[in-house]
């Protein structure tokens, strides 16, 4: 007779705080357009702030999981198989259903699609994590958008959004003209977002199962040492976050999803461009794309169009 398994309490305990997140951003996204509410939410742009936030407490819970579990050495199949479970809820549906509620002017059919898509997308971004990463594995790296950093561009439109409701609305004093120019600017920013967050949308989960390298940030803010210019451009975002606040989430998710093409492409075009951590880059060398899988990392499918920098495949 086998022996009952055991399972690691405050690892799976923080996973499955992930996945209490995630349901919670669907339950109050699932309050837009009701005509009577209870509890917390008492109009739609709160009760999408609350969600956008709830999926930001998802993103916490989901890094301090691993890093419960790396830290008592209790590291199983088990953890990592509730992890992407946790996070297809947080990550993939919460998300989607939020970009529904925001967006219900947008084209329905194409709406739907789009977010479709999106949960589609980044349920073959866990899969394939799963199957391509093992337990030594020190993401310094990642193969694609990470699927938090897509939910996370979503859910930060919806914290920024009442930023720019409360400023739209308030009242200028005559005279005023820096508050005067934020309140129009705030006024064209509310259908720009809600017409542009399903392009968005696409956009990232279609990156989540690209081959495009994303650095893990945290180790290559924190881990790696820094120069100097790296250093004041660190200060100079802390600083603008600290003058737009809210605004400035959105900014920071958008600017990292879209850094790697930016970078794909200025290094296909010969330009020196900063790499992920776990590349180098060498002479303005292009990356060469070959079919097939990274070596040491399991299959994702035939002919899978692969990037490898140069140094890469002297490796």
């Amino acid at each position: 007779m086998s022996q009952p398994r055991l399972f690691a309490a405050l690892p799976t305990l923080l996973t499955l705080g992930n996945a209490v997140c995630g349901f919670g951003a669907i339950t109050f996204a699932a309050k837009v357009g009701l005509a009577e509410r209870t509890g917390w939410g008492r109009d739609d742009t709160e009760c999408l702030f609350i969600a956008g936030c709830l999926v930001f407490l998802a993103m916490l819970f989901d890094a301090l999981d691993g890093r419960a579990a790396r830290w008592a050495n209790q590291s199983s199949q088990f953890g990592a198989e509730l992890d992407s479970l946790c996070d297809a809820i947080s990550f993939g549906v919460a998300p989607a259903f939020i970009l529904v509620k925001f967006t219900p002017d947008f084209h329905p059919r194409m709406l739907w699609a789009i977010a479709g898509l999106y949960v589609v997308c980044a349920v073959l971004r866990l899969a394939r994590f799963n199957v391509e990463t093992d337990d030594e594995d020190t993401h310094d790296a990642f193969s694609g958008l990470p699927s938090p950093a897509a939910a996370g561009t979503i859910a930060s439109c919806m914290i920024a959004y009442p930023e720019l409701v409360y400023r739209a609305n308030m009242l200028v004093a005559e005279g005023d003209w820096w508050n005067g120019v934020l309140k129009a600017a705030a006024i064209g920013m509310i259908p720009l977002t809600k017409f542009a967050l399903p392009i968005v949308t696409l956009c990232v989960a279609c990156l989540m199962v690209s081959r495009i390298r994303y650095a893990h940030v945290f180790n290559r803010l924190f881990r790696e040492k820094q120069s100097f210019p790296h250093l004041l451009l660190l200060v100079l975002g802390i600083a603008v976050c600290v003058v737009i606040q809210e605004l400035a989430i959105p900014l920071l998710f958008a600017g990292f999803a879209l850094g790697g093409p930016i970078r794909l492409l200025s290094n296909s075009m010969g330009w020196t461009v900063a790499t992920p951590v776990g590349t180098t880059s060498a002479k303005n060398e292009p990356p060469a794309v070959e079919p097939g899988t990274e070596s040491g990392t399991g299959s994702s499918g035939a002919m899978t169009p692969i990037i490898r920098y140069p140094d890469e495949q002297r490796a």
